[in-house]
């Protein structure tokens, strides 16, 4: 993993973007960035690394592929990792504006004037609206997975809560904890439990499928107080401020507006059953992007299944999907 040090766009410190490559930087480029709390050697791997890595979608024989970590995610900068003055909850907000910005730079460090790809799930997926808008001449493909262009009133709620139940909690300490304030990340990870997958997933009893004798086992093994409470606020800070319009003050807010600006071609593929980024909030989206394509993961894994999380034919899915995607793209561009 390498870093690249800088303050893009409106940073107010000195920040740096944790990033990895693979495959030959005279390929064409593909980014893909981290989602929530999600690290860069598991992000989409899926796509990129199977037994045969010569007939994966992204095969690093065929393609230069960036992944680059979500600031506030632990492994760019983030509140734990950041030195005084600005560590912990001193740390300034960062926006999907800083981390695109960051990216781009990145980019053209790295020899990269164009992306022959953007490919990012959840709030990568949000990123990759936002990389598109703000460079519209620099994506020639972007693909959102369980993404939005804007953070739906119904998801700043969910996300609120969240929040709030570290933010509210005694070992919080308002940020200032010498321990990890595992009272209140349990609580957020069981709120978050109730909605990363479906009811169906649960009325289904899927946890049995991946081993677990009963739902308190599962959720005691799965949902019990994962990763960095400042980190997580910061994270959930820019998920809930997701909003694409933002950029074009003639726009007025008009999400359909700045949509329409978007030049990439773009497959837009949500979960039939998320309920962070709903099915209807991305069938109004698409619907005012220039060149699109909609396809619909059918899954009872809910948000999950969009990053590669649910059945072995969700993920089938989406592979075949964005292997057929890209390989028009690539015969457009030709």
């Amino acid at each position: 993993m390498s870093l690249l040090c800088g303050t893009p766009a409106n940073l107010a410190f000195p920040a740096k973007l944790a990033f990895r490559t693979f495959g030959d930087a005279s390929n064409p480029a593909i980014l893909l960035p981290t989602c929530f709390n999600g690290k860069i050697p598991e992000t989409l791997s899926f796509l990129y690394s199977n037994e045969d890595s010569s007939d994966a979608v992204l095969s690093p024989s065929k393609y230069f592929i960036i992944i680059s970590g979500l600031l506030g995610g632990g492994e760019s900068s983030s509140p734990s990792n950041t030195p005084e003055p600005f560590h912990g909850p001193n740390l300034p907000r960062t926006t999907y504006e800083d981390n695109v910005r960051f990216q781009h730079a990145l980019c053209q460090k790295l020899g990269v004037r164009k992306l022959f790809a953007y490919i990012g799930f959840s709030m990568g997926g949000q990123q990759a609206y936002h990389m598109s808008t703000l460079f519209p001449d620099f994506v020639q493909n972007m693909i959102c997975l369980a993404g939005s262009a804007r953070t739906s009133w119904h998801s700043q709620v969910v996300l609120q809560t969240l929040s709030q139940a570290l933010l509210s909690s005694p070992d919080f300490r308002d940020g200032q904890y010498t321990e990890p304030p595992m009272q209140g990340l349990k609580a957020m990870d069981r709120i978050f439990a109730t909605w990363a997958f479906s009811s169906a997933w649960y009325r289904q009893r899927r946890w049995e499928a991946a081993g677990y004798g009963n739902l308190e086992e599962y959720l005691d093994d799965w949902w019990s107080g994962d990763g960095e409470a400042n980190d997580l606020l910061a994270m959930l800070w820019t998920w809930q401020n997701g909003d694409i319009s933002v950029y074009y003050p003639e726009d007025g807010g008009d999400l359909e507006k700045t949509l329409g600006r978007i030049k990439a071609r773009c497959l837009v593929m949500p979960s039939s059953t998320d309920q962070f980024c709903a099915i209807k909030d991305s069938e109004e989206e698409v619907k005012s992007l220039k060149y699109r394509e909609f396809r619909c993961v059918q899954s009872v894994y809910g948000h999950l299944a969009g990053g590669g999380m649910g059945t072995k034919e969700d993920t089938d899915f989406l592979v075949q999907e964005i292997r057929r995607f890209l390989a028009a793209g690539k015969t457009n561009d030709d």
